[in-house]
């Protein structure tokens, strides 16, 4: 085999010398451009407006780039919220969220997959079902449950919500499907419970898709600023998303370049989450579209 053809992808250089080839191919990468441009303006708005001042920001017609750079804003800002406090509570909704309801989630998911239980094929098919109901439906319903528990204002309410999620059972169910049941009939004529197959064979050899939904996760839970905002009521319990919100985007007499001071903090760490795990990210993407 030629090192031409072992090197062809897609598109070789012959086939750019097709002008129709050439001509769709610019189009193409033309409109990835205007979609990436699209995408980084809001960032790149955000990030050097936090940098100028409060005059700068409403001048006409506006500028990209700060002419002085005013690093006071950020120092400025953390007097009006207290993003400590904030991360701290994120980091707390985060860790239960990642524990209780994956555990939960995942022995659902093993009962469904590798377990002979009564109606499975019917219990399948009712968590799939409930994937087609638009989450506002049972956004009243799901408070007064909470509301009738006396959960309100504690981080149960959303710990225990995130055990039944349909889409995480699914796509761990298809996930464990994809498992050897040689593996498990084998440890369980060893002696092996239900449990010790979950936790010594299931889990250690579905660690790809669990961090994927620890991902999803992480992101569920900083981006999420509604449903703390209804389900706490105590101010010094809501998560970054949520105090931003309150305190800043809400706020009238806040300076807009502060506030974009605020915003860039805040948009920081997400950043920083998906340069370290950007590999895992997409991978958890492409597996949840195939497992799913």
């Amino acid at each position: 085999m030629s090192r031409a053809a072992r090197e062809r992808s897609i598109l070789s250089s012959f086939d750019f010398k097709k002008k129709g080839v050439a001509a769709g191919y610019a189009v193409m990468l033309l409109a990835l451009l205007a979609l990436a441009a699209s995408m980084l303006y809001p960032f790149g708005t955000t990030i050097f407006s936090s940098l100028k001042t409060r005059e700068e920001v409403f001048t006409f017609p506006p500028t990209f780039l700060p002419h002085r750079l005013e690093w006071g804003n950020f120092k400025e800002g953390l007097q009006y919220v207290d993003l400590g406090r904030a991360f701290g509570n994120t980091l707390l909704l985060y860790a239960g969220n990642a524990v209780i309801p994956l555990t939960v989630v995942g022995l659902a998911a093993f009962s469904l997959s590798q377990m002979k239980l009564p109606f499975r094929r019917g219990m399948t098919l009712f968590f799939m079902s409930t994937l087609m109901i638009p989450s506002a439906t049972y956004l009243i319903p799901s408070f007064l449950n909470l509301q009738s528990l006396g959960l309100i204002d504690t981080y149960w309410a959303f710990w225990l919500s995130a055990g039944a999620n349909a889409f995480n059972i699914m796509l761990l169910k298809g996930f464990f499907d994809g498992i050897h049941r040689e593996l498990f009939e084998a440890a369980r004529i060893d002696g092996a419970s239900e449990l010790r197959c979950f936790f010594r064979l299931a889990v250690p050899l579905s660690l790809p898709v669990f961090s994927t939904l620890l991902i999803f996760a992480f992101t569920a839970t900083w981006n999420d600023w509604y449903w703390p905002s209804l389900v706490l009521t105590s101010t010094e319990k809501y998560p970054i998303a949520s105090i931003v919100y309150r305190n800043i985007v809400q706020s009238a007499n806040l300076p807009m370049n502060v506030k974009f001071g605020v915003l860039t903090l805040v948009m920081l760490p997400p950043l920083i989450f998906f340069l370290l795990f950007q590999k895992n990210i997409m991978h958890g993407l492409n597996l949840s579209g195939i497992k799913g």
